[in-house]
């Protein structure tokens, strides 16, 4: 690295034109009309709320899980010792701490990746259920926090081990051999490259943390908040999280645009921020009153306002507009002119593409003003000819060239990338910031002593792998049942017998045997087969994320379809074809056993729901048999019996062939599960009841698989019993989970008209 020096020819800092600027603006700035222009604002906060209050009575408890700790100092460490060259140095032992396991000897950069999503899906199923946001945000803060913190620790580690490797080899008999004087200058090399080093493994952490949210998190939380993300996510998407100060030549360099370092260069950050601090004041855009500062920095933290105001610069219509935004480019760009600051951000544009081939060794900076000064060129080019590299320097030659070439409009092109860019880091910065006070509010938990003390005052929030939950959590809290039962199952018997078919293989293959191998996907288990119909329980535990009837909604949309697709197959193969009717309940409570033999067996109301919900009343077939429907579940009740004995739901009538009958208990659990979102539809169902209510939302299967779930909400109407013909509407709901492709399809395209 060559050291930099200033020129008596380059411009440098002036503090009179610092103290001049407004008043130099005030001349430079044609009056424009700023009403015409809808500027956008923008001031990134981060708050944690309803979260209680750790031992210290300032921050809050944290405790990751041990063994993604353990996962993730191993994944950093080996990527600390691939980017700083020194795999040979270190030993194959894994870097741990006391009191913690260590981590499978397969620990490699999946691995981590695994982990990292199995803990945050964790937290965000713990916040669903809590109904707080707050949780998952905080889990994501600790995670962040953690990471910082180690990769300094595991640089420092890496580091004593290759000391401590080397120092085996600088006896007084080999002090001086060829492979000792390797050995001190890669550990060397290794020391100073540390900023390099740390940059690099932090680039890599992030992308591992981006991938995540966007393959994992993302649809999950969506799922389960809807669309309405908290803005607090946003702060967590910024490349500068993982820098010491949010402050990183190569980063800037590849991200935004490279700043100047030294005191005598015009483009240092806050010089340039406060050139357009001024800009916007003398335009117009802010007052000049109490204020007025904040309101500026606000305008200069949202980047759509560069196009705003400056527009595409493609010489387009000649309005008012249009005139106003070539006026504000080209005070724009004088400015930068004036002040020096355009030719180096023009010479910062071309930078990152020569810094993979010249840096290291020539620092950027050095290698940005080589762009633009002679003598600076002469500095690197000598130390490219003490390297023996100087036939190397057709791409910097190429680079000045365009540097020096650059005219007309494509430096007012410059100048408007510049502002944008400013502006993008100078967001990023103060989102940044925003984190790290944040972070100073976390608390993470590293001794058993001060966990057991936040753990007994209830101040503690822990944050386990699934497989690490403590046993005396794994308490079931509330169960799901869900009934499948085949219509007319005797007649098909009859009918399969009489062909010389055999009914039991028929029913194992088409139905028993493709649902059990759903189950372990849903987390369900199978009760016992009653007949023609197959009871399965979905549990939920104290401590886990509770998505009971999502879960169940998900099962029995498989079984439908499953169930649809061999019914095409024994049609093609001249066989009889199943219907089948499911009916969900959900109880808010644990369920009861006796015990026989060594068979459990539950006891639930429940059970006897579920099979009222999956039932299906003869004169109901009859009727709707050859209506054309898009839904397939309907409830209603005798005018007669409705009169007589009120609506309790033994009197109730149901039409269930293909679909899905949710109680309201279970409806209800799954607005508390996943976003719903209500659409009233004019599609018709059977009788005309007015718009259709439809819940469209997303259910959580496992990590990074999703599917769409359609839920129908319906009167309960009265009816004449002979051909069941409306007399009037009564106020009770029943709900159907829509196994139509159509109204999917339809719910699809509402969604998407919605977004647009």
């Amino acid at each position: 690295m060559i050291a930099s020096g200033g020129s008596g020819t380059r411009s440098g800092y002036d503090p009179i034109r610092d103290i001049m600027a407004p008043f130099l603006f005030r001349q430079r700035v044609k009056p424009v009309n700023v009403k015409q222009f809808v500027l956008s604002s923008y001031a990134p906060s981060l708050a944690l709320e309803n979260l209680q209050t750790g031992i210290d009575n300032v921050r809050n408890d944290v405790f990751l899980s041990e063994r993604f700790a353990a996962v993730a100092r191993a994944h950093i460490e080996k990527l600390i010792v691939r980017y700083g060259g020194v795999e040979g140095l270190v030993a194959e032992k894994v870097l741990t701490r006391v009191g913690v396991n260590p981590p499978p000897k397969s620990a490699e950069g999946p691995d981590f990746k695994g982990v990292l999503r199995d803990l945050q899906l964790g937290a965000l199923r713990r916040a669903k259920s809590e109904s707080n946001v707050s949780i998952d945000l905080l889990c994501r803060l600790a995670v962040l926090k953690f990471l910082r913190s180690e990769l300094v620790a595991q640089f420092s580690a890496v580091l004593e081990k290759c000391r401590a490797k080397l120092k085996r080899y600088e006896g007084p008999r080999q002090a001086e051999a060829p492979s000792t004087v390797e050995l001190r200058e890669r550990v060397a090399q290794f020391q100073l490259g540390k900023r390099s080093i740390l940059r690099k493994a932090g680039e890599e952490l992030l992308q591992t943390l981006y991938a995540v949210e966007k393959e994992h998190l993302a649809n999950t939380r969506r799922s389960l908040f809807g669309e309405s993300d908290d803005a607090g996510y946003e702060l967590l998407q910024n490349v500068l999280l993982l820098t010491e100060d949010g402050r990183d030549d190569h980063i800037a360099a590849e991200h935004y645009v490279m700043f100047g370092n030294f005191e005598r260069d015009p483009d240092r950050f806050h010089p340039v921020l406060q050139l357009a601090r001024e800009f916007m004041r003398s335009a117009g855009f802010a007052s000049s009153g109490t204020g007025a500062e904040s309101e500026i920095d606000a305008l200069l933290m949202a980047p759509e306002n560069v196009s705003e105001m400056f527009g595409g610069n493609n010489g387009g219509p000649t309005s008012e507009k249009s005139k106003s935004q070539q006026v504000l480019l080209k005070t724009w760009e004088d400015t930068l002119d004036d002040e020096g600051v355009l030719v180096q951000a023009i010479a910062a544009y071309e930078t990152p593409a020569l810094l993979a081939k010249y840096s290291p060794p020539i620092h950027p900076q050095e290698l940005k003003q080589a762009l633009i000064w002679r003598e600076e060129r002469k500095r690197v080019e000598q130390a490219l000819d003490e390297r023996g590299k100087h036939s190397a320097a057709e791409d910097l030659h190429a680079a000045i060239k365009r540097v020096a070439g650059c005219r007309g409009v494509e430096r007012a092109r410059v100048a408007a990338r510049f502002l944008q860019d400013v502006i993008r880091y100078h967001r990023d910065l103060q989102r940044f910031q925003a984190v790290m006070a944040a972070l100073d509010d976390i608390h993470l938990i590293t001794s058993n002593k001060l966990r057991e003390l936040s753990a007994i005052n209830n101040s503690l929030y822990e944050f386990p792998l699934p497989d690490e939950r403590r046993p005396a959590e794994a308490k079931v809290v509330h169960h799901v049942v869900l009934k499948a039962d085949i219509r007319d199952s005797s007649t098909l018997t009859r009918t399969l017998f009489e062909r010389g078919l055999n009914p039991a293989s028929y029913f194992s293959l088409n139905f028993y045997e493709p649902v059990n191998k759903l189950l372990p996907k849903y987390g369900a288990s199978k009760l016992f087969i009653e007949g023609d119909a197959v009871i399965l329980a979905i549990l939920e535990y104290a401590g886990e994320a509770q998505f009971g009837v999502a879960r169940a909604c998900g099962l029995a949309r498989e079984i439908i379809e499953i169930v649809r697709g061999y019914n095409e197959k024994s049609k093609d193969a001249g066989l009889p074809t199943l219907e089948l009717g499911i009916g969900i309940c959900y109880q808010n409570s644990a369920p009861m056993y006796l015990v026989d033999g060594t068979q459990q067996i539950m006891i639930s109301p429940a059970l006897n729901e579920s099979d009222r919900l999956s039932s299906c009343s003869r004169g109901a077939r009859k009727v709707f048999k050859d209506v054309d429907s898009l839904f397939n579940v309907y409830c209603f009740q005798t005018i007669e019996d409705a009169d007589a004995a009120g609506e309790p739901d033994e009197f109730l009538l149901r039409y269930n062939v293909g679909g899905i009958n949710l109680n309201e208990a279970a409806f209800q659990k799954l607005r508390q599960e996943i976003s719903l979102e209500l659409h009233e539809t004019p599609l018709r169902s059977v009788w005309d009841e007015g718009p259709v209510r439809l819940y469209t939302g997303m259910v959580p299967v496992n990590a990074g698989t999703f599917h769409n779930i359609v839920i129908r909400e319906g009167l309960i109407p009265h009816v004449e019993p002979r051909h069941f013909q409306v007399k009037r509407w009564s106020t009770r709901r029943y709900y159907e989970v829509c196994t139509s492709d159509a109204i999917y399809e339809y719910a699809g395209t509402q969604a998407r008209g919605a977004g647009a």
